[in-house]
């Protein structure tokens, strides 16, 4: 039996994009750094000018539905996102040992559900980059519901298109304010994941299991 998960009592896997199955470094490389570049040109202004008027911004949405759409952000700054997002798509990558765990998934026929923030237009990026939508039963926007998964009526929202036992399920995440929604909402096992960004140091979530990487969730018991 593995240490962290009785895989026998898991029949639903709920898995998030960014940080938890890719490296989040491409989002942070994204949005901290490539955006105020492109803004600084625009506007005439030097990069680190761009940073102190473009991070407010970006912090202002935080938790909210507007902080993962690119259309909106589109139109605040004047500027098609997701072509800049593409321009540098090369940095996309999966974390190390996804793959396998996302295969063993399949093996054990166990559900798997992409369940993201992620607006449709980065999820199809991403997809395209990674090749990973083939292991996923069904990919899940908080989009479609109009709510963040920060939210409850998000989960309720899916949980009226899945149908899924929250008491014979896990969910992975990097973010402490999703991961506490999603114990809120009932899920039976709520996994943090303590390194997102291949850049930035491990740090434990408290209040939750963690892990860096799924080789610590392998392998998966019959």
């Amino acid at each position: 039996m593995n240490p962290l998960i009785d895989w026998e009592e898991i029949d639903t896997i709920l898995l998030d994009m960014d940080g938890t199955l890719l490296d989040l470094n491409y989002d942070l490389h994204f949005w901290l750094e490539h955006l105020p570049l492109i803004y600084a040109s625009q506007h005439q202004i030097s990069h680190e000018e761009a940073k102190l008027k473009v991070i407010p911004m970006l912090e202002a949405q935080q938790g909210k539905l507007n902080w993962y759409c690119v259309d909106y952000w589109s139109d605040v700054f004047d500027m098609d996102i997701m072509k800049h997002k593409r321009d540098i798509s090369n940095m996309i990558q999966v974390h190390p040992h996804v793959e396998d765990f996302l295969i063993e998934v399949k093996k054990h026929n166990k559900n798997s559900y992409l369940v993201t923030n992620a607006h449709r237009k980065t999820i199809e990026l991403k997809m395209e980059m990674t090749n990973l939508e083939q292991y996923f039963d069904l990919i899940v926007s908080s989009h479609d519901y109009q709510y963040p998964k920060e939210d409850q009526d998000f989960w309720h929202s899916m949980s009226n298109e899945i149908n899924f036992e929250k008491s014979r399920s896990v969910f992975f995440d990097d973010s402490l304010s999703v991961l506490s929604s999603a114990k809120k909402y009932g899920i039976a096992e709520v996994i943090a994941i303590s390194k997102p960004s291949s850049q930035v140091d491990k740090k434990k979530i408290e209040g939750f299991k963690n892990i860096e990487n799924f080789k610590e969730v392998l392998p998966l018991n019959r």
